[in-house]
């Protein structure tokens, strides 16, 4: 099957999607809010419509990518260039304001399931952050000229929802002892931040390499 990566290749993506949805953001803050508020089952129907704007954006990134693919070789690489200096961006950001984990006005389990799933999957759905990094995100690991290239985009997606709802179902489990151990060592979560900003600076070295060979 084309469509399949290399192991190697592979178990980096899961690496380093687990090392992203492990980082504190606004999707996570909403999970252990609603938790905390009205029991894991709201956590829970928070992040099954996050996951469920994740998908959408997935096949939005990676049909618009493949058609640029198939378009203009040059186009894709251009893309590719601007994509690296956004990830710096979002490494800068990192260094800079950190990975702040905050639950103020997320608010609790009122509403009903049906509400925290709508909340998950609109935060997820008007996130314009989320488009840009699958588009700078999903190029990394995959070459103009392979075989099976579109395929491979809808395949890494999928990969990446599949480490994202992991992650974050393990942060809703032990939603009040994650919280307690992120005020309890502030350093940890600065850690994060270190290693999200590292992590993004290399994959943006790795674009702007790829195209000077």
């Amino acid at each position: 099957m084309n469509f399949l990566p290399s192991p190697a290749v592979l178990l980096a993506f899961a690496a380093a999607s687990a090392l992203l949805a492990a980082t504190p953001g606004p999707d996570m803050a909403l999970f252990l809010s609603r938790t905390l508020g009205g029991g894991r089952a709201h956590g829970f129907a928070a992040l099954a419509g996050a996951m469920t704007g994740l998908l959408v954006h997935t096949c939005a990134a990676a049909l618009g990518l493949s058609a640029l693919l198939a378009a203009s070789a040059h186009a894709y690489d251009a893309v590719k260039l601007a994509g690296a200096l956004y990830l710096l961006y979002l490494a800068y950001g990192a260094l800079r304001h950190g990975a702040a984990l905050r639950l103020e006005g997320q608010g609790g389990g009122n509403g009903g399931l049906g509400r925290s799933y709508l909340t998950g999957l609109l935060i997820n759905l008007t996130n314009p952050k989320i488009v840009l990094f699958f588009v700078t995100f999903l190029p990394q690991f995959i070459d103009v000229g392979e075989a099976g290239a579109s395929q491979k985009f809808f395949f890494l997606g999928f990969v990446f929802i599949a480490v994202a709802l992991a992650v974050n179902s393990g942060v809703i489990l032990v939603a009040s002892r994650f919280i307690a151990a992120a005020k309890a060592n502030p350093r940890a979560i600065r850690w994060f931040d270190y290693g999200f900003a590292g992590l993004m600076g290399a994959f943006a070295a790795r674009l702007v390499l790829a195209q000077g060979r």
